[in-house]
């Protein structure tokens, strides 16, 4: 006696179905995932006031590249992980040589670049001379002998006879500072991590009807 048992439909077709329905499914998932956390995270950095600039460091990047995959992932970073981890933890700054870290106040104005102005640089392009002013309570100070310009920066005074010249606080003097935290990137992550069951069975249903 002979036995023959046929499956109708093929159920090695059916499986092999599944599975490429499963792996368009999970790499879809996945890469609106990435998008989705990647605009997040852009939406805090200038929700908390830190620009666009800053924003713009954070990409998201699919994986495997060009094909579907039960296994894909999206990798969402920062080009200035430094600068995004400090607003993201908040932590304490103190100065590397053990002294003081020197906060410029607006008189001080801008570095060359752009940036923060250090006491050397400012002493170099106005020619003024920096002096130590050590209080008790509250920060201590660096100030200089000037007057200040219509842009509120302080400047050497030409004036012969000494009038309209003030000591104007230039850098305040810390011994440390606590960054404020102004990010929550793991809520962000979180949230993206657990909607992303039901985006895959999503797709997984769209695929297979």
């Amino acid at each position: 006696m002979k036995l023959k048992l046929d499956i109708t439909p093929d159920l090695v077709a059916m499986m092999a179905a599944e599975i490429k329905a499963g792996e368009r499914a999970v790499t879809a998932a996945t890469r609106e995932a990435g998008n989705s956390l990647k605009n997040s995270w852009r939406a805090q950095i200038t929700g908390a006031g830190l620009g666009q600039r800053l924003a713009r460091t954070i990409r998201s990047e699919q994986f495997p590249k060009g094909k579907p995959s039960l296994n894909a992932a999206s990798l969402v970073w920062s080009k200035a992980p430094t600068i995004i981890s400090a607003h993201d933890t908040g932590p304490l700054i103190r100065s590397k040589n053990g002294f003081w870290l020197t906060i410029p106040t607006p008189a001080a104005g801008r570095g060359l670049r752009g940036g923060k102005i250090t006491p050397g640089e400012w002493e170099r392009r106005t020619g003024l001379r920096l002096r130590f002013v050590y209080r008790r309570s509250g920060p201590s100070l660096l100030v200089a002998e000037g007057r200040l310009n219509a842009r509120g920066r302080a400047v050497a005074s030409r004036s012969k006879t000494g009038r309209g010249v003030a000591t104007v606080p230039i850098f305040l003097l810390l011994p440390q500072v606590k960054l404020p935290k102004r990010l929550d990137l793991a809520r962000d992550t979180r949230a993206a991590q657990d909607a992303l069951p039901g985006a895959i069975l999503a797709h997984w249903v769209d695929v297979r009807l």
